[in-house]
């Protein structure tokens, strides 16, 4: 492998920060906004997009069911695994603000 096709694969060795990114919410007593969903979404972008950019190394997918009287209530939370190669710079920002 070239150094510059290994510049267009992470590697990784290259990984220096892992960042964990939810989208979705399993607490039927305090359910998600659509607005709060689309800025996870939103922020989970910025991180695979941006400087530097991530990486998904993994990601964990939990779904809840839940009986609301005669209604069932389901409801699903996705955590991504991000790889870096060093620390983003609003990583700090975002984990102030997590639920």
């Amino acid at each position: 492998m070239t150094s510059a096709s290994r510049k267009e694969i992470p590697q990784i060795n290259d990984t220096r920060y892992v960042q964990v990114v939810t989208v979705g919410g399993l607490d039927p007593n305090n359910p998600l906004s659509e607005e709060k969903q689309l800025e996870q979404v939103e922020h989970l972008n910025k991180l695979l997009s941006g400087y530097p950019k991530g990486t998904i190394i993994g990601k964990d997918t939990a779904i809840g069911r839940f009986m609301l009287g005669e209604h069932e209530l389901c409801m699903q939370r996705t955590s991504y695994h991000i790889a870096f190669s060093r620390k983003p710079e609003n990583s700090d920002e975002y984990n102030q603000h997590r639920p």
